[in-house]
């Protein structure tokens, strides 16, 4: 009679009405693991086997693959390389503090990025033995991303009349040192046109942890 049941443990009843009670025999169990039985015999009682359904044990093993360390971080994608950004802002170096845009709305937010390095030209005053990025140009860097938000035709700001015109609610969070990448996002919250006034808010992140935030004010002057 073949097994009633398809769990990990399947029970059979055997019956042998050809032959007398008394001439029923023990069934020789099986010791191996792939089809284990299990016996009682009895000169009065059928006999019951138990076997192992082994379709776990079965499934192939998934080998791990070591990936390198190099290969698990993909890179920042790029909306804005530097080449679109220098058209957009009018900072040049040493004061230019964005290298790439990785998300871009036009008039409502962006995402951009600043790769901290020990070459930036800040550290070797701030600090020789402790190289940190001051925070004014945390807050420096933030603003230039708002501008590439507001130096827009849809929001009426020109690269020629755009100014940071302040900061309320600033916070420092955790200190930026070379290596980090300042991951900054800026939104803008409020825009007044008739008075030329923008009011944006904004985080910077290291790591996934906010290293500083604050809210914006800019101010986008007639042109005479």
């Amino acid at each position: 009679m073949a097994p009633t049941s398809t769990s990990l443990f399947s029970f059979t009843h055997t019956q042998c009405p050809d032959k007398p009670r008394s001439l029923l025999r023990p069934t020789p169990s099986v010791s191996l693991f792939r089809s284990a039985s299990l016996s009682f015999p009895s000169n009065s009682l059928p006999t019951f086997r138990c076997s192992l359904n082994t379709a776990v044990h079965d499934a192939p093993i998934e080998e791990k693959v070591d990936v390198p360390i190099e290969k698990k971080f993909p890179s920042f994608p790029t909306v804005m390389d530097i080449n679109e950004i220098r058209n957009i802002l009018p900072h040049r170096f040493p004061f230019l503090l964005v290298d790439r845009v990785i998300e871009y709305n036009p008039g409502v937010s962006a995402v951009a990025i600043k790769n901290v390095t020990i070459n930036d030209n800040f550290f070797p005053g701030h600090f020789p033995d402790r190289p940190i990025m001051p925070g004014v140009l945390m807050v420096e860097a933030m603003a230039q991303v708002g501008g590439l938000v507001m130096l827009q035709p849809e929001v009426g700001g020109s690269r020629d009349n755009f100014f940071f015109a302040g900061i309320d609610k600033v916070r420092f969070r955790k200190p930026v040192i070379a290596g980090d990448t300042l991951v900054m996002r800026m939104t803008l919250v409020k825009l007044q046109k008739k008075f030329g006034i923008a009011k944006m808010e904004g985080k910077a992140y290291v790591g996934g942890e906010v290293v500083c935030e604050g809210e914006f004010l800019m101010a986008m002057g007639k042109e005479e």
